[in-house]
């Protein structure tokens, strides 16, 4: 789209107000009501002239449209109208005026809001989404940049159904495109995470997320790496509002510890009754200041945060993400950078469906609508590894990657990425010689694309260092750490994941030729940066506390490597719990430190410990 279009006759855009992942916002005028309004316009979904597949998305855009159009409520945005143009699905919306909550905190520099803001903002979203609710209708993805506080005073929910369109369409952000539940990771409910179906209870625990930062400051679980936020969100009970924040009433936080619960069951019943006390309970305080509240709704266990859960294994979509930004929104009124990923095959504005219909034939390149069923397929190969299915997952791939490397070129990066998964399947199934060899065509085309110290680069030849390592040539997979660690330093910082995965495999490497006393110092250097920036318990960092009791063990140095074993037994079996894999090759190694140690009766009960049958086993 472009200033200065009439849409239908009717909107006439004036000027660029926002732009996402899913399109952009433009402030507009209602020629036939004479009113302003703002219109979001969706990534289009291809040339009209491949009906019979975008018959199906159109109905469900139509579809979610409707029910956004169908709330009427002070504390939900209005859609009036909704539709197509020129090959772009729109909605035409109320114009708000004001600020969403996350560039409130940002203006503020993440100082929280006030303790009667809290509660005049809590008492209004709660209010929202009640009324949602209360005709089956789920947000799933609230956060901050989705709450608007006009200048008014009164405060909006957007994008009701947006998310679940996003999906529907073949919009989605990373998020979804990895194959996870839709949601935000900083204010994602258990069950989100799980991936189970999710009801009302969801958005009330994204809810006390959003309540939690706008009190404190920063998100429940504020931490740079993803997965450490996950497991966060499932296993970690949050820390007080009031230990981060003295002021706050107790009442207020007991609020915000009960949606924040755990379990979908032990959170309060519904937002109606939320909306009921949390004005008293939030205002019993002048700003600033501390002071009696008027006691909150009862809640389940007397108010108190339920004990935490036995941990359960994440999903393995887990794997792999980046946290970004952690109150993001694909709306924002702050006009963004463009965003690099608008469109399938290049900068989508502008390109409207009967631009490209007029284009020769030759010049029209692959049909987006194609390249979306590819993006699917490669997607359902990655669910197939994920799942074990690692033939049928390299089948996919290599299939894919042909179809890539014929409708956009050998040389492009959803082209090289197809033909990396391929090189993974391989390896999963053992076939290193011939991964070792996709890996090393990816990391040459990605050099010659993208540049040499690329992250995308990087990662090739990190695999390329694993594909030597598993096939015992160690002293050229040595030489390739030396250089990646090089390499990612001078790119990403000495202590970056990235980069300590890099001298991870550096360390393993100098195990592998008998460089043990180098080994550990690595592992060590390594274990101590994971623990800091990653947390103890993370799995990187668990890991790399195992390579040292490893380098101890060959030091002989049993009694200290034993510690370590130990150490990180009680751990994963702490997080992971004592029936997972890699709890029971703990429990493994510290039975063989033991029988070093000559304490043959020890080793010979955790031996059997392991052996044991496990719930389920043969089933």
């Amino acid at each position: 789209m472009a200033q200065g279009t009439l849409i239908h006759g009717r909107y006439q855009l004036l000027d660029l107000i926002g732009r996402g992942g899913m399109g952009e916002v433009w402030r507009a005028r209602d020629e036939a009501l004479g009113r302003s309004v703002a219109v979001k316009c969706l990534k289009p979904l291809g040339s009209r002239h491949e009906e019979s597949f975008l018959r199906v998305l159109r109905e469900r855009f139509r579809r979610e449209a409707r029910v956004a159009a169908g709330l009427q409520h002070r504390g939900v945005t209005v859609v009036h109208d909704f539709g197509e143009h020129e090959g772009v699905h729109y909605l035409v919306m109320e114009l708000l005026e004001g600020r969403n909550l996350s560039e409130l905190l940002s203006d503020r520099r993440s100082v929280p809001l006030t303790v009667p803001e809290i509660a005049d903002i809590a008492d209004q979203v709660a209010a929202a989404l009640a009324y949602t609710h209360e005709r089956g209708i789920v947000h799933r993805d609230l956060k901050p940049a989705n709450i608007m506080r006009l200048t008014d005073g009164t405060v909006k929910i957007c994008d009701f159904g947006i998310a679940r369109l996003a999906h529907d369409i073949g919009l989605s952000t990373k998020l979804t495109s990895v194959g996870m539940a839709m949601g935000t990771p900083h204010y994602m409910s258990p069950e989100q995470i799980a991936g189970t179906a999710v009801d009302h209870r969801s958005d009330l625990y994204s809810f006390g997320c959003v309540l939690y930062e706008i009190a404190t400051g920063a998100p429940p679980f504020d931490l740079q790496d993803p997965y450490a936020i996950l497991v966060g969100h499932r296993d970690t009970p949050p820390e007080p509002p009031r230990a981060r924040r003295p002021e706050i009433p107790e009442a207020l936080e007991r609020l915000i510890l009960a949606l924040l619960a755990k379990d979908p069951d032990d959170r309060p019943d519904d937002a109606a009754t939320l909306a009921r006390g949390l004005v008293a309970s939030g205002t019993g305080a002048a700003p600033g200041t501390g002071g009696a509240a008027a006691p909150a709704p009862a809640q389940p266990d007397g108010g108190r945060v339920p004990p935490p859960r036995t941990p359960e294994r994440l999903p393995e979509w887990t794997r792999g993400m980046r946290a970004g930004s952690r109150a993001s929104g694909s709306w924002s009124l702050r006009l963004p950078p463009p965003d690099r990923s608008a469109g399938l095959t290049g900068r989508w504005t502008g390109m409207v469906a009967t631009a490209v219909a007029q284009l020769p034939a030759e010049r029209r390149g692959p049909a987006p609508e194609y390249l979306a069923v590819l993006a699917s397929r490669h997607s359902a190969g990655r669910s197939l590894g994920r799942l074990g299915r690692w033939t049928e997952a390299y089948e996919v791939h290599r299939a894919v990657a042909a179809e890539r490397e014929r409708a956009l070129g050998a040389g492009h990066p959803d082209t090289l990425d197809s033909h990396y998964e391929t090189a993974y399947a391989l390896g999963r199934l053992g076939r290193w010689d011939e991964a070792l060899s996709a890996y090393q065509r990816v990391a040459e085309a990605r050099a010659g694309v993208l540049g040499p110290d690329h992250p995308a680069t990087l990662d090739a030849r990190y695999e390329i260092g694993i594909s030597l390592g598993r096939l015992g040539r160690r002293a050229e997979a040595l030489e390739l750490y030396r250089e990646l660690v090089a390499a990612r330093t001078r790119g990403q910082g000495r202590n970056h994941p990235e980069t300590l995965r890099a001298r991870h495999g550096l360390g393993i490497s100098l195990g592998r030729l008998g460089h043990w006393d180098q080994a550990l110092a690595e592992a060590r250097h390594v274990w101590t940066a994971r623990a800091r920036i990653l947390g103890p318990d993370h799995p990187d960092t668990l890991v790399s506390r195992r390579e040292i009791a490893v380098a101890l063990g060959w030091l002989g140095r049993w009694d200290q490597a034993l510690a370590e074993y130990r150490q990180v037994r009680q751990a994963r079996e702490r997080v992971l719990g004592a029936g997972h894999p890699d709890s029971l090759v703990s429990r493994n190694d510290e039975a063989h430190c033991l029988e070093r140690l000559g304490r043959a009766g020890e080793a010979v009960e955790l031996y059997r410990q392991v052996a044991a049958p496990r719930d389920g086993e043969g089933a």
